[in-house]
């Protein structure tokens, strides 16, 4: 990697992996780069990863990020992916803001992303995690980004009980041992159109427990 490209910053750290923006050194193209913390045994083991597969089959959407190119280097079991690169995400804009978004700029970021929803639950893949920090921005283009959470629709249940960010994490999340299925996705969007329009989040849960609480203080127990 260090040889194609140039790392200039980190702009993110997870749990799984971190986040660098870097310069091509051949072409001088800004992209963002995503170096996994596990290491990988063989191709095989990184081309059977959920996300690469999902990236690929979404490609051609303007809405979704789009995956640049794959890196792996066999001797050290390094993985990193190589992103387009984005301005911020809608976390970014929206911290610290003291005046609400026009309402045709709000309008504007949730149609891209309920349009890259619609096109990720036809071709058979929920993501898991939608959240503020997982929809990103460039000018007035916003791309879905972030699949290492996703799932096959149509995969047998039970799915993992802990997915999603808590804040945006549906009631069936956190009620069941893992039956869910891709209307989850709706309800962070959901989530993620109140925190853009209001500047904060809807249901700040401190935990699983506090969670729920929220959830059925304002919609009523099931």
């Amino acid at each position: 990697m260090q040889n194609r490209y140039k790392i200039i910053s980190k702009i993110g750290d997870g749990t799984f992996s971190e986040v660098f923006k870097a310069m091509s050194t051949k072409t001088g193209k800004l992209v963002a780069i995503k170096r996994m913390k596990q290491l990988f045994r063989s191709k095989e083991q990184v081309n059977s990863l959920r996300e690469i597969q999902a990236l690929k089959r979404l490609e051609n959407h303007p809405n979704m990020i789009q995956l640049l190119e794959v890196l792996y280097d066999r001797n050290t079991g390094r993985l990193a992916l190589v992103f387009e690169l984005m301005t911020c995400n809608l976390y970014e804009i929206i911290r610290g803001r003291k005046e609400y978004l026009a309402e045709s700029k709000v309008k504007m970021y949730i149609y891209q992303m309920l349009r890259a929803l619609e096109f990720l639950h036809r071709n058979g893949i929920f993501h898991r995690d939608i959240k503020p920090e997982n929809v990103l921005v460039a000018d007035d283009l916003t791309k879905l980004a972030d699949f290492g959470s996703c799932r096959g629709i149509y995969t047998k249940q039970p799915f993992s009980e802990y997915i999603s960010t808590r804040w945006y994490r549906a009631p069936e999340c956190l009620l069941t041992d893992g039956y869910y299925n891709y209307k989850m996705d709706i309800w962070g969007a959901g989530c993620v159109l109140f925190e853009i329009l209001m500047l904060y989040p809807l249901f700040p849960g401190s935990d699983e427990l506090d969670q729920i609480h929220r959830i059925h203080a304002v919609l009523g127990t099931p």
